[in-house]
């Protein structure tokens, strides 16, 4: 009687490349199409291979990607376990790195799912958010895109204004994109000597989609403060906006990407998940050598984190003494002082998130625990 039959994934838009073994047996590839026929074929395939060896455990493992948690929750709900590994923490030697493959990358999984139940090595696992979370995150995620889509359209605008040599006057206003501002860009078109046909045709276009985006940027962010009243976030919403700086916007992203705020024993748990502590590098006698930070984890939360730490540093005095603190110690490095102000700022939203649960507050962790 087998105990386990461990499978390691490699997952692709199309098909899934298999490396599967029972117990301590020599690997055995086989391959299904990634889709729903596909997957309820594979969940068929397990139960049988399960019955005919009677195993009593299937672990099952496959690398995070943008295929979301399909696969986990059909193998979940059949009764598997399942573990998605981030791609961070998949340790490739450069002889791997100069050899991919599909087959090589799941053997790759299926020896940490033999070292993880037989040997007890840790697996490195994504959290798994329930169905409400992931909703949640399209609506916050959307709106961030909106953002960036919006950024982008005016940036393209006054590239476009740059070509061609003209410049805002006097009577368009101080201030970008303010009513006279607009106004003076849509006389532009057809009317202006310095832009031909085409280039007052792209403006116009340029304009439009900008206007666009505008109105459907309105619509997520009502939805995004809708969401913030209800009975999941208002609480966490209300403590989280109440210093300086810190807007619905930037409120509802942190909580939708972190999810269960419970799942963090310390703030050092939390920085490292955020990618806001910096990497490490030992070797001979250079030890405890520093570089820049890991960028691990949502690079959404750091980008409201960046923006509400300039922020908090414009508008909350005590922010700002603490960020000229660390100006005054290395004026030519900047960024390392607003990084800084970030993972202070992540660490105290936390604090205010746990609160709201009901929680208490972690004891700070100790100088030598690990950041992983």
């Amino acid at each position: 009687m087998a105990q386990y039959i461990f499978v390691g994934c490699d997952l692709h838009d199309r098909n899934l490349v298999l490396q599967w073994a029972v117990d301590a047996d020599d690997p055995q590839r086989c391959s299904f199409q990634n889709s729903v026929r596909g997957r309820r074929a594979l969940v068929v395939w397990l139960r049988r291979v399960k019955r005919s060896v009677l195993a009593t455990t299937v672990a099952f493992a496959y690398e995070a990607s943008g295929q979301g948690f399909v696969l986990s929750d059909q193998l979940t709900a059949a009764g598997f376990w399942c573990h998605i590994v981030p791609p961070t923490k998949m340790e490739r030697s450069p002889h791997d790195r100069k050899n991919k493959s599909d087959a090589g990358d799941a053997l790759r999984l299926l020896r940490m799912l033999r070292n993880h139940y037989l040997a007890g090595d840790k697996l490195p696992s994504v959290w798994v958010p329930d169905l409400a979370t992931r909703d949640d995150r399209e609506l916050t995620r959307g709106r961030l895109d909106l953002s960036r889509q919006l950024t982008a359209a005016k940036a393209k605008v006054r590239s476009l204004l740059k070509r061609h040599g003209i410049e805002k006057p006097e009577s368009a206003g101080k201030t970008a994109w303010t009513k006279k501002h607009r106004r003076w860009m849509h006389s532009l078109v057809g009317s202006s000597t310095d832009l031909r046909q085409w280039g007052a045709f792209r403006l116009e276009s340029l304009l439009r989609q900008v206007e666009q985006i505008e109105g459907e940027l309105a619509l997520f962010e009502a939805a995004v403060e809708a969401l913030a009243h209800d009975e999941r976030y208002a609480k966490a919403v209300a403590e989280i906006t109440k210093p300086k700086g810190i807007s619905l916007t930037t409120a509802m992203v942190f909580l939708t990407e972190l999810g269960d705020p419970t799942r963090f024993a310390n703030r050092r748990k939390l920085a490292a998940y955020l990618g806001l502590v910096p990497s490490k590098h030992d070797s001979g006698e250079r030890t405890e050598h520093h570089g820049h930070i890991t960028h691990e984890g949502s690079g959404r939360v750091r980008h409201v984190l960046g923006q509400a730490a300039w922020a908090s540093v414009r508008l909350n005095p005590g922010v700002r003494r603490v960020y000229d603190r660390l100006v005054a110690k290395n004026p030519k490095k900047r960024k390392i002082a607003i990084v800084a102000v970030m993972r202070r700022l992540a660490i105290h939203l936390w604090h205010r998130a746990l609160e709201a649960h009901g929680e208490p507050t972690p004891a700070p962790a100790p100088a030598a625990a690990s950041q992983a």
